[in-house]
């Protein structure tokens, strides 16, 4: 064995970024970033020191790991709920190689290391890794048929098993070198790419993933099958006869897997968001790969419609429960919007390769959206408990039973914390991104970038207070003089757009304008693509100074989406802003907030661990004490990042504010 993975080190090294055709844009791998940064290094830390830990110890205590073992023997009875379960485990590795990449931790890497070897126990001799039915091949789960890959195209999830093992290990092997895992993932996608294809076995996963990981493992192994495979996968669908293309429901006419028809003739976002967000993902690496510009116009269209009919305004995709699914276009209910939190992740995957595809600004400002609204209100505070769903309003006296109140701390289907995991201590890779001698700023993190430009090394520092405050600093460490062209994204919401295409806008325009220094004197700069481009020769400690506006605006909707009119949701920078019960009296559903009236933003470091909150006069409405009499009275009102509700117990909350009374109703509960 020892032979076998240093063989397979020596052939790794040698065929690595051996494919020609690629992304025109590069993110700087989250290796090359070091962060000092004070909103997102807690929450890391945080994840690498209670979120991990928890979900390994949930994976033991649950069963999960119990699986992997007996697998091993191949004795006892799967004994957890999901064939899929086996992925919380691989997702919680790829969370913590990321993390030992920041921050190297002994311990933390020899229990992965244990996990990797009972995963390895497990696996069959030709490389089939799936516990449920390796545990007992005879008494076999409803999920999965008798034999392997039966009910694929269906609910069994043996691809995509190994989709999420391919990822956990690209992601083990960059970040500790080690073969232990890849080594594994390899001998399963070669199994797999032998099964599978034009000439082989024909399925569209039904859950999709394997395709972004078969691509993860060509860009490490330079391996023309893995490639080739994940495109086959994606161009199956919409070729299976069995469904009922009639039929509305999309659980019957394969919409729900995105399966109705074939992916370069789709139009909409459609059907289970998660695995929408994961397809259309490895749709723009295929297309990257292989200058595909069929599947390019795809996911063109997909993403115009995503964002300008299916999106709500904190970042969230997904509106409809009933499948865990993309609704109609302008479908975005308030009271039953579902929002899995698997669904932003997937959504951010999706955003950063359209920007690295196109170079064009929007695609970040969709990404920061979900990264500090939707995919951040999806963890508590403490680490350890979890939205599945993220709601946009709570309202006791007609809530939905169906919509969490209030975190939990595991889910039988648990997903979300696992992904959670591996998404975090990810954030490093999105900040910066590269093209020739063009450097993209796209987040603004604290930390330290280390590049090279023409066999030339540099670092970036980024200092700032961010998301609370818009003054930027960029610093640039170098030796030696050297031109590049830096460009620093304008968000969106600093230029009066409040999301792309147009489904939300702010309610007013804002004369406020961004301002750069370089050196301490104004640049005049121009904007191309949603980025300032700052063109010179660059010399050492040179200092760039950014402001960006950060005024508290009104957000309102097309006017399409019905349940919104007459309503403002509020929004502060990057954060979208909620009103919770804990700091109006009790409840948020009596609460008018006027257009006039008038918005201050306030730091409060003593509570949801330090927040800018916004304020202001309201008014709300009380029934008074004979019960037959409603009036408004004038009180404060506060409203929190949307991230940090339901950290302070449970009750009632709403993003989308009323300017004005325009119906009563009588509810006799």
């Amino acid at each position: 064995m020892k032979y076998i993975i240093l063989f397979l080190t020596l052939s790794i090294a040698f065929v690595v970024n051996a494919q020609q055709k690629d992304y025109p844009i590069q993110a700087l791998d989250f290796t090359k970033v070091t962060l000092q940064d004070r909103f997102w290094m807690p929450r890391i830390e945080t994840n690498r020191t209670v979120t991990i830990p928890a979900s390994f110890a949930r994976c033991e205590s649950t069963g999960r790991v119990k699986n992997f073992m007996m697998a091993a023997t191949k004795t006892g009875k799967f004994c957890t709920r999901y064939p899929f379960d086996d992925t919380d485990i691989y997702k919680t590795i790829e969370g913590a190689s990321f993390s030992l990449a920041m921050h190297f931790d002994a311990k933390l890497d020899a229990y992965v290391d244990s996990m990797i070897q009972i995963i390895a126990n497990a696996q069959e001799p030709d490389g089939y890794l799936y516990t449920a039915r390796t545990i007992d091949k005879i008494n076999v789960n409803p999920f999965f048929g008798k034999e392997r890959w039966e009910k694929e195209r269906e609910h069994s999830h043996e691809l995509y098993n190994a989709g999420h093992l391919y990822e956990a290990a690209a992601a083990h092997y960059l970040a500790t070198k080690k073969t232990t895992l890849l080594t594994i993932a390899l001998k399963n996608a070669d199994l797999v790419c032998s099964v599978f294809g034009p000439d082989k076995r024909h399925v569209a996963p039904g859950h999709e993933i394997i395709e972004m990981g078969l691509v993860k493992l060509y860009r490490i192994t330079g391996k023309n099958e893995y490639l080739n495979t994940a495109k086959f996968f994606i161009e199956e669908r919409g070729n299976f006869k069995g469904y009922d293309a009639k039929n509305k429901d999309s659980f019957k006419n394969g919409a729900y897997w995105q399966d109705d028809i074939p992916v370069k003739q789709q139009q909409e976002a459609e059907g289970h968001a998660v695995r929408a967000g994961y397809l259309y993902s490895a749709m723009a690496d295929i297309a990257a790969l292989t200058e595909d510009k069929e599947m390019l116009a795809a996911v063109d269209r997909i993403w115009n419609n995503e964002t300008g009919k299916k999106m709500y305004v904190q970042g969230g995709v997904g509106a409809i429960g009933d499948g865990e699914r993309f609704g109609a276009n302008y479908e975005l209910p308030n009271a039953t919007a579902y929002n899995e939190t698997c669904a932003a992740i997937a959504n951010i995957y999706f955003n950063q390769r359209m920007f690295l595809l196109h170079g064009d600004a929007q695609y970040i400002d969709v990404l920061e959206k979900i990264l500090y609204n939707g995919f951040l209100s999806g963890v508590g505070l403490d680490g350890k408990s979890f939205f599945y769903t993220n709601a946009m309003q709570i309202q006791h006296y007609l809530q939905h039973p169906d919509m969490e109140a209030e975190r939990s701390g595991w889910f039988e289907c648990s997903c979300c914390p696992t992904n959670i995991a591996r998404l975090m201590p990810s954030i490093p890779g999105y900040i910066y991104a590269q093209k020739k001698d063009i450097i993209y700023a796209n987040l603004f993190i604290s930390g330290t970038a280390s590049l090279e430009l023409n066999s030339k090394k540099i670092q970036i520092k980024q200092e700032n207070n961010y998301p609370w405050n818009g003054h930027l600093k960029f610093t640039i460490l170098t030796e030696q003089a050297i031109p590049f062209s830096l460009q620093i994204r304008i968000p969106g919401w600093a230029s009066n757009k409040a999301i792309p295409n147009n489904l939300y806008q702010f309610s007013d325009h804002s004369t406020a304008t961004v301002s750069i220094l370089v050196n301490g004197k104004p640049f005049e700069f121009q904007v191309l693509n949603g980025y300032a481009i700052l063109n010179r020769t660059w010399n050492k400690n040179d200092e760039i100074k950014v402001v960006l506006p950060m005024e508290a605006r009104r957000v309102v909707s097309d006017s399409l989406l019905k349940e919104n009119i007459g309503k403002a949701s509020l929004q502060r920078g990057p954060i979208m802003y909620c009103a919770e019960w804990k700091d109006n009296g009790g409840k948020t559903s009596n609460i008018i907030l006027s257009k006039n009236a008038a918005l201050s933003a306030e730091f409060k470091p003593n509570i949801l661990n330090g927040v800018m909150v916004l304020k202001s006069q309201a008014s709300k409405i009380e029934i008074q004490s004979n019960g037959l009499e409603i009036k408004t009275q004038s009180k404060p009102f506060t409203a929190i990042p949307y991230y940090a509700w339901a950290n302070r117990g449970k009750g009632e909350m709403t993003i989308w504010i009323p300017e004005k009374i325009t119906a009563t109703e009588i509810i006799t509960k």
